[in-house]
């Protein structure tokens, strides 16, 4: 099968129409009631393309009744539809899978970002870049130029009305779903010209703080066909803590984090926390001005995810060079002497990490992790704490003169 072939193929459905969860038995039942999803498209109805790859079927659910009390937390009720609830706007194609979690992801992110214009673009269920700014323009611009390899082909989702500016700038890369609010007069016209664009609209991504702290139980499922079942995860708002600088006691010798955070880094803080709620483990990512910089996702090392973070953002700052002055991608040009001008220069500016933020979803073990960060510039660190070496961690941080913060928390995502 020829892969042109392959990737149009579209897999029937055969789910059920409705899928009923029990938690329970008898009169303490509880129950969640789902019912698939189609929209209309070309006089037909359709629900998902395919799952993940073309040859797995899929389907799309919406809780329609019921949810569930496990101790004292309680499950979003069919009145806390959101991603499910998106009005499918324009399709050349419908959407697949990755497309509908490609946008939760997206919004799970958002909903954290609600007090100014944002921007969230996501890719393979990982954010490739993420912004605040005045705008939804600044912002979609300033999330691009977090990573523009890896947001070609993502999911861009604002939480503004989408203006006719930011939708031709959207319309200048390829992007394969836009989600916003509302969209502006002439706007859906303008987003017409790319057929295949996925345009969806959520009237209620302008409550999404409404989400901040709701639960739903996430289920993962095993080879053999057995279950885990946890709560969802909520990180702890930073803005609200504002917890004081890393301090822990060693052998009856206090190691306390000498500098304070600004309030800027303390922003930082804040916001790389929530992105790094979106995350997958293990990670770690740089921030700066409530922007990333650069994301390294799912390695096995801390140590190793910073150095991946690290080089994804000298190269990210090379390309951002090169697309400036030459109007080519880095990798574009057939000179590799070019390639490694540009590569220098941002190798001699750290990647644009001098002042950054580093944050980590788990603690740094040893020292090493910290100083992958430290080196390049970073005069900030958050992350959970709680190692048995967190006084080497602060003791570094000192030596170049930077301030971290203990979470307390984990954000570990898989």
């Amino acid at each position: 099968m020829s892969s042109r072939r392959m990737y149009s193929t579209i897999v029937t459905d055969h789910f059920p129409e409705e899928i009923t969860i029990s938690f329970g038995s008898g009169d303490n039942a509880q129950h969640l009631l789902y019912e698939k999803i189609r929209w209309d498209l070309d006089g037909k109805r359709a629900g998902l393309r395919y799952g993940e790859n073309p040859d797995q079927e899929a389907a799309l659910y919406r809780l329609m009744n019921g949810n569930v009390a496990l101790g004292e937390v309680v499950s979003v009720g069919p009145d806390g539809a959101l991603t499910t609830a998106m009005e499918l706007l324009q399709s050349g194609k419908h959407p697949g899978k990755i497309n509908v979690t490609d946008v939760d992801a997206a919004l799970g992110i958002l909903r954290y970002l609600h007090e100014r214009p944002a921007c969230v673009i996501v890719k393979h269920n990982n954010p490739a870049g993420v912004a605040l700014a005045d705008s939804p323009l600044d912002a979609y611009r300033r999330a691009l130029a977090g990573d523009r390899i890896a947001a070609f082909g993502g999911a861009i989702a604002v939480n503004r009305e989408l203006d006719i500016e930011t939708a031709e700038a959207v319309l200048s890369y390829y992007a394969e779903v836009v989600v916003a609010p509302e969209f502006a007069p002439g706007v859906r016209e303008k987003l017409a010209e790319r057929k295949n664009l996925r345009v969806m609209r959520i009237d209620r991504i302008d409550r999404l703080q409404e989400w901040t702290t709701r639960r739903v139980v996430d289920f993962k499922s095993l080879m053999d066909g057995g279950l885990v079942a946890q709560w969802s995860y909520v990180p702890v708002d930073l803005g609200e803590l504002r917890p004081d600088p890393a301090s822990v006691t060693k052998d009856g010798v206090e190691h306390r984090i000498a500098r304070s955070p600004s309030d800027a880094e303390r922003r930082d803080m804040r916001f790389g926390w929530f992105v790094e709620s979106g995350v997958t483990s293990n990670s770690v990512l740089f921030v700066a001005k409530e922007r990333t910089i650069a994301i390294g996702t799912g390695e096995q090392d801390r140590v190793g995810v910073a150095r991946i973070a690290r080089e994804k953002a000298i190269r990210n700052y090379a390309d951002a060079i090169c697309m400036e002055e030459r109007s080519l991608g880095l990798e574009e040009l057939d000179d590799e002497t070019e390639r490694d001008h540009y590569i220098s220069v941002a190798t001699q500016r750290n990647g644009g990490l001098q002042g950054a933020t580093m944050v980590s979803d788990a603690f740094f073990p040893f020292r090493d992790g910290a100083l992958v960060g430290l080196r390049a510039g970073v005069r900030s660190i958050v992350q959970p704490g709680g190692a048995i070496r967190d006084w080497d961690v602060i003791d570094v941080c000192n030596e170049y003169d930077a301030t971290m913060v203990f979470t307390g928390q984990r954000s570990f995502r898989h």
